[in-house]
């Protein structure tokens, strides 16, 4: 009977079950994401083998370090404007919609330029050529901007799975017809126009129209001005993310590429959580800022909490059973991946710690702090990158990871000033007893 009052309790609450079925919607989506997706993923590495897998996955990491530079920085930032004022969306939207399509028109350019000093062949060029034409179209996820704003997250949802399963579907067909390399690249590419093309259908149902999108030169040097910091905080985490992959393959190959990104697709398969949990509840941390000081402090503490003990519970299991996931998983042919996941899923902890502090100081207007604080992270991740892949190996890039997500997500806030209140909140959420102490004050209430 106490069960079913709390239940009634949080029903009666319509605030509470507003971001309770918007965060429950985002999270079914993604896990219904990465269970299909590690899935036909796992499927296609085993098909494609270490060796064309790695450059798969060399080319998609090459496209990553510039693809970062196409969202201009603009998503956050969007979504609180929209937040403030929901009667400013189409100048809001348009604007972002061209500062984003102009991103992906530099982004093959530089992308041009690169390859030129690049010792690639023609089939790695096409990979990244393909592959990196899917930004163009993602231009359209402003849309998903406004749906986030009003906590709306069941249209993202929808378009998400339908392109999920078309996708899947065609991967599949393509393994079963032993298609070579180049057809999964335009995967990529079909996914983000279906994607793209599910936006625009539940935005057009909800009765707005794109036509009537403006671009307006003064909301984009505003939005430019504040969002530049985040730009280049995006670069930096795009390089440090995937520095590694392209590393590895310059410096062991392309075999060493793919037992790599095997582990590293396993492991970042749950960078999702933080992202789905941070950007549903970001509409109610704003509100909370207008309202109290100590609200506000007291659901981003609550946040990641919530968040650090959930890639902890994550990390243990996967420590134990990480030669054994990879065998039953990817099979013998992928034998150096187990050593390497059992490192690389720590990291977890750290990434989702940095998603949830980043929002928080979206919300301080402090976007500098993050790019100061990545830039940080890549400059340890380069470094004992360079160092220990040629002594170490793969596993070396592991811990290179682990330990670069350390400093940008949480001792980098020791360090600054003006934010190392951040790191006694961090530092709080590690203490176990804390946690319990709060899980039975939830219970009780």
């Amino acid at each position: 009977m106490e069960i079913i009052a709390k239940i009634r309790s949080l029903k009666n609450n319509v605030g509470t079950m507003k971001y309770f079925t918007n965060t429950s919607w985002l999270l079914g989506e993604k896990i219904l994401r990465m269970a299909v997706g590690l899935f036909v993923g796992i499927w296609v590495a085993r098909y494609l083998g270490p060796e064309q897998f790695g450059l798969f996955s060399y080319a998609q990491s090459f496209v990553a370090l510039f693809a970062a530079i196409a969202t201009f920085g603009l998503d956050g930032i969007v979504i609180r404007e929209l937040v403030k004022d929901e009667s400013q969306r189409d100048r809001l939207l348009g604007t972002a919609f061209i500062l984003k399509l102009a991103g992906s028109i530099l982004v093959l350019s530089l992308l041009a330029i690169s390859i030129l000093f690049q010792s690639n062949d023609l089939q790695t060029n096409t990979l990244i050529f393909i592959i990196a034409s899917a930004t163009v179209l993602q231009s359209f996820n402003v849309i998903d901007f406004y749906f986030q704003s009003q906590v709306l997250s069941k249209f993202i949802v929808f378009s998400n799975l339908f392109s999920l399963l078309l996708s899947s579907i065609i991967k599949v067909v393509l393994i079963l017809n032993e298609a070579p390399l180049e057809f999964f690249a335009y995967v990529i590419l079909f996914d983000s126009f279906i994607l793209a093309s599910g936006f625009i259908y539940f935005y057009l149902k909800k009765k707005f129209f794109l036509l009537k999108w403006r671009f307006s030169t003064e909301t984009a040097i505003s939005l430019l001005t504040e969002s530049w910091p985040l730009v280049l905080s995006s670069v930096v985490v795009s390089i440090y993310m995937k520095v590694d992959q392209v590393m590895i393959q310059n410096i062991l190959g392309n075999d060493s590429v793919g037992q790599y990104a095997a582990a590293v697709r396993l492991s970042e398969a749950w960078y999702f959580i933080p992202v789905v949990i941070a950007s549903s509840l970001f509409p109610a941390i704003i509100n909370a800022k207008e309202k109290s000081r100590s609200l506000y402090i007291n659901r981003f503490q609550r946040l990641n909490d919530i968040l650090v003990w959930g890639a902890i519970f994550i990390a243990i299991p996967v420590t134990f059973l990480g030669d054994w996931v990879i065998n039953t998983l990817y099979g013998e042919q992928y034998n150096q991946a187990g050593s390497v996941l059992v490192i690389h899923i720590w990291a977890s902890v750290f990434v989702f710690m940095t998603v949830s502090s980043g929002k928080f100081l979206v919300t301080e207007n402090m976007v500098k702090k993050i790019f100061y604080r990545n830039l940080c992270g890549l400059s340890v991740n380069l470094s004992l990158n360079a160092i220990f892949i040629p002594l170490y190996g793969i596993k070396a890039a592991a811990v290179a990871t682990l330990i670069s997500w350390i400093v940008a997500g949480y001792l980098y806030d020791f360090l600054d000033k003006d934010i190392n209140y951040m790191f006694r909140i961090k530092s709080k959420s590690f203490n176990v007893f804390r946690l319990c102490s709060f899980l039975i004050k939830i219970w009780k209430k």
